[in-house]
């Protein structure tokens, strides 16, 4: 089972990302954007930014480690149970989070 140590390992293999707070929770971003966050360490809930189809998508699996909360109705990010999620699915869920507010120049550079 993944914990947040995990995420910010991932994370951290990426370019550009800090650890930092958002909502006064510990998070990550990429040039002051965030696309992961822990909800609470006793919630065990990790945001993650994503599409709006995405997010569906994870949705509709019916896999218990997704959920959403009305809170989050029309906004493109998904709760992940850090209890229940593969640790592969995380790390590539991580990464998507991260693409989508990474700028431009650093994607491209990223993939070169």
């Amino acid at each position: 089972m993944p914990s947040w140590d995990d995420v910010v390992r991932i994370g951290s293999a990426l370019p550009e990302v800090e650890e930092s707070t958002w909502y006064r929770t510990p998070s990550l971003k990429v040039r002051g954007k965030g696309f992961a966050r822990l909800r609470s360490e006793a919630e065990g809930l990790l945001v993650l930014m994503c599409s709006l189809e995405e997010k569906e998508a994870l949705l509709a699996s019916g896999d218990p480690a997704f959920s959403t909360t009305a809170h989050y109705d029309g906004y493109g990010a998904i709760l992940v149970d850090l209890d229940r999620i593969d640790p592969g699915q995380l790390a590539e869920l991580v990464e998507e989070a991260w693409r989508r507010k990474a700028p431009a120049t650093l994607l491209r550079k990223h993939d070169a």
